[in-house]
């Protein structure tokens, strides 16, 4: 329908679509407080505040494992804090998102000025995820003293987008997470993602920074996929510790530029560390 560029009062939905609905889904609204609650076994994304502004989202606890059950996606929205939660889910823990494809550059709202601080994340696809509908861009997003732990989270930080998506997602800043494992990497990019480099809307990824990143069993640091005529550039790590290493770097497409500051890797069932004080990737490496 948005592709057709159906109105919007025409998108009524009921039996027999029988769509999955989100727990709870505040719209277009102010100084909303979502506090001291358990959501168990939602049917789809847990809490999604859409067009929203003055959000905080503290000492919630999601457990829920079935398909698509993000735990927190604030969609378009500003000045969003999630702080003291419990994250344990199916899908993502937390995904910043700001519409897909038509709908998203239609209303054009990003996504801007998230802070998340002291949230425990277990399950899950990604820990801190930005996408895929991110047609709408995203920007200013902080992450601090948080931890992440378990065999079944894939990713500490995700960013995922493709070529009918688009958006510019930049000035994303991860700092004094603690890392117990992840199953895939730390950090993914995902710009292959379903539709890949099919389309005329070319996603951005710019000015990203981990800092006292800490992880004590992942199988590679990196894992980003992309295409040339997308950006990615300007991811920065510094002071960060990555042992349990069992596998090569992935990065696919890329043209800009990593720069890792002070950065110890240490591969599995290796005593000693590769000690990369300055390793700074220029080009694509796959």
């Amino acid at each position: 329908m948005a592709v057709k560029n159906t109105p919007v009062e025409q998108r009524v939905f009921g039996p027999p679509y029988m769509l999955r609905p989100p727990f709870f889904q505040p719209m277009r609204c102010k100084n909303v407080l979502i506090e001291g609650v358990t959501i168990l076994r939602s049917p789809f994304w847990e809490i999604t505040p859409v067009y929203c502004e003055n959000v905080t989202v503290r000492g919630v606890n999601i457990k829920s494992h079935g398909p698509n059950n993000d735990g927190c996606d604030p969609d378009s929205c500003r000045d969003v804090l999630i702080e003291d939660c419990v994250f344990d889910t199916g899908d993502d823990c937390i995904a910043i998102k700001s519409g897909r494809n038509e709908d998203g550059r239609r209303v054009n709202i990003p996504a801007e000025n998230h802070i998340i601080r002291r949230c425990e994340m277990r399950d899950g696809h990604g820990g801190v995820t930005i996408g895929s509908e991110i047609s709408g861009g995203c920007r200013n997003v902080f992450v601090e003293d948080c931890k992440m732990d378990s065999p079944l989270l894939e990713r500490a930080l995700r960013f995922k987008s493709n070529a009918m998506r688009g958006g510019v997602v930049e000035n994303i800043h991860m700092r004094n997470v603690a890392i117990g494992q992840v199953a895939e990497a730390v950090v993914g990019v995902d710009f292959l993602y379903q539709e890949g480099p099919n389309g005329p809307f070319k996603p951005t990824l710019r000015n990203v920074s981990l800092e006292n990143v800490t992880c004590e069993k992942s199988p590679r640091v990196f894992y980003i996929a992309s295409f040339p005529s997308a950006l990615v550039d300007g991811i920065r790590l510094k002071s960060c510790v990555f042992k349990g290493i069992d596998s090569a770097e992935i990065i696919i497409g890329v043209p800009g530029k990593i720069t890792l500051e002070n950065v110890t890797l240490i591969p599995v069932n290796t005593p000693h560390s590769l000690d990369s004080p300055r390793w700074t990737v220029e080009k694509k490496k796959s």
